[in-house]
């Protein structure tokens, strides 16, 4: 490389090349380094969290699950079925609601709140489909989580939804669905057979053909209970 004279002259031939002067790391461009480490990182450290997360619901819960947008369709064969769910607790109007006492049932349970959107969308779906059923030995019950029990039955009201909700303010209900509702968020439906245990799960809003379809599977099978 050819460098110019002292005086500003033409290139001397043969003379040495010098290194170019670093600019110095000033404080805005130290900022700027650090910005984009932490984002590179963090994103790494964010997709191996999530990964980690999904592998390991799979591996607690098992079962055949179908993932459209933001709803997770999740299976349970018969034989892999846990145990039946115990699930209690008080009415948003003061009743005691005790699923045992509906064994032989087909139970759906609704995890829901006034204040979700994707709530919103299924109430109509889910008020219509528990009026369909009614008669078919189906029985609905919803879970309201961080609301006042005026704001959840205004709430039902607005959408006629006419089977009971317990009110959960104080997670003694959703602590019970635990096991089979890990780091769920709402609206979480929650299946079970007559036998009372886990025969499907949908995180996300329900669609009425999804919630239909997998009502008539778990009808049309015999109870296992004596």
């Amino acid at each position: 490389m050819d460098e110019p004279t002292a005086a500003g002259g033409p290139p001397v031939q043969g003379s040495p090349a010098r290194a170019r002067p670093r600019r110095p790391l000033t404080g805005p461009r130290v900022i700027l380094l650090v910005l984009v480490l932490v984002l590179v990182t963090g994103g790494v450290v964010a997709v191996q969290l999530t990964g980690f997360l999904s592998a390991g619901q799979g591996a607690a819960l098992g079962g055949s699950s179908v993932t459209a947008g933001s709803r997770t369709v999740t299976e349970y064969a018969p034989e892999d079925r846990a145990g039946p769910v115990a699930l209690s607790g008080t009415g948003l109007t003061g009743e005691a609601i005790d699923i045992a006492a509906w064994r032989g049932d087909v139970v759906v349970i609704n995890v829901w709140g006034s204040w979700c959107a994707p709530c919103r969308e299924e109430a109509p779906i889910l008020a219509a489909t528990s009026a369909a059923y009614a008669d078919q030995g189906v029985r609905f019950v919803g879970v309201n989580v961080r609301d006042n029990p005026a704001a959840a039955i205004a709430f039902e009201e607005s959408y006629g939804i006419i089977y009971p909700s317990i009110d959960d303010r104080n997670g003694k209900a959703l602590l019970s669905l635990a096991d089979h509702l890990p780091g769920a968020g709402v609206p979480v439906t929650l299946l079970l057979d007559r036998d009372g245990r886990p025969a499907a799960r949908v995180l996300g809003a329900v669609q009425e053909s999804t919630l239909t379809a997998l009502l008539d599977t778990v009808l049309a099978e015999p109870a296992t209970s004596s």
